[in-house]
């Protein structure tokens, strides 16, 4: 019995400043103790449906698919454009009579017309005034000039007929031989120019949906990447109980092919929807003197059901990408884990 009145036994400890903390420490414990990992179920996805980074992956493959859907309607566009050039361009022939001294340029103009109409496929033949020869020079020279002086040449323009077959050459000939100062322009320059721009510009668009799918691609590794990461040890037990690893990589493909889809299908839908946009306002615009020119250049600015084919296709490559692409990251993923 000490002096206090107090026992050695029945001693009272003071409490102390850290008791608080190893108290909540322990409570802690306990709680994530009592919080185990994300069963897997019978019938539970390995890979749950709904998650942040797939909303996030769903978002970047739809823009992707929407870039792509608009590089491949544009090079349609472009590609109908430039086939409608070449065509009106190759229909249209021109006879140019160059006048000279002592030469009458009238009588000489009627005989290359002449010799046009007798040629087999030619479906009509104009021949252009002096007035109207000299007014095709105003927007280089300007108006209200006097052209007398000048050795303006009179033009001679043929129709061909829709897939008809003209012997330019010997249309050349004739010319040469019957009529001085003619030569002839079938325009072959400018159909190989416009076909030339053409094949660059659908090259554009695939050089375009190449990067698309590597971006695509890249994007979808990180993310199966980060997917297999967030269920490791679910993908551990499965594979260390003797789950192959097709099962694995087949439950994963699935759920990225899911995601494809739907972005795909986003995006795709986004492009189809600009481009029916784009045609309303260009009709709506046609009337004004921009939009001629427009019409002019690109036509009704519609894509067409071959546009819409592409697209279509364009959204199905995605998701195919999207497929492949996790599915031989989980291959290389479990690999490495064994």
């Amino acid at each position: 019995m000490s002096q206090t009145g107090h026992s050695d036994d029945e001693v009272v400890r003071r409490p102390s400043a850290t008791d608080g903390v190893e108290h909540e420490a322990a409570a802690t414990a306990d709680a994530d103790a009592a919080q185990p990992e994300r069963p897997l179920g019978r019938n539970q996805p390995l890979v749950p449906a709904a998650s942040i980074a797939g909303r996030a992956l769903v978002t970047v493959i739809a823009i992707m698919t929407f870039l792509a859907g608009l590089t491949a309607g544009a090079a349609q566009l472009l590609s109908e454009a430039s086939a409608d050039w070449r065509s009106q361009v190759s229909r249209e022939v021109t006879i140019q009579v160059r006048p000279g001294p002592g030469r009458a340029i009238d009588d000489e103009v009627a005989r290359a017309a002449d010799l046009a109409r007798a040629t087999q496929g030619v479906s009509d033949v104009r021949i252009y005034t002096k007035q109207e020869s000299e007014r095709l020079l105003e927007p280089w020279l300007g108006s209200g000039l006097n052209l007398e002086e000048l050795p303006v040449p009179r033009l001679v323009v043929l129709k061909i007929a829709p897939a008809a077959r003209v012997d330019f050459g010997a249309l050349r000939q004739s010319l040469a031989s019957g009529v001085k100062g003619a030569s002839l322009d079938d325009h072959r320059l400018w159909v190989e120019r416009l076909a030339t721009m053409a094949n660059t510009f659908v090259l554009l668009g695939v050089g375009i949906l190449a990067l698309v799918l590597s971006a695509t691609g890249m994007a979808v590794a990180f993310a199966t990447r980060g997917a297999m990461d967030g269920n490791r040890g679910i993908v551990e037990v499965l594979h260390f109980v003797g789950a192959s690893d097709a099962y694995i990589a087949s439950e994963f493909q699935r759920h990225f092919l899911r995601l494809g889809l739907r972005g795909g299908a986003l995006g795709g839908a986004a492009a189809l929807v600009f481009f029916v946009a784009a045609g309303w306002f260009a009709a709506a615009w046609v009337a004004t003197p921009e939009g001629t020119q427009l019409e002019a250049l690109f036509g009704r600015f519609s894509i067409g059901w071959r546009g819409v084919l592409a697209v279509a296709a364009i959204a199905l490559l995605v998701a195919a990408v999207t497929a492949v692409v996790s599915r031989l990251t989980v291959r290389r993923t479990l690999r490495e884990l064994s």
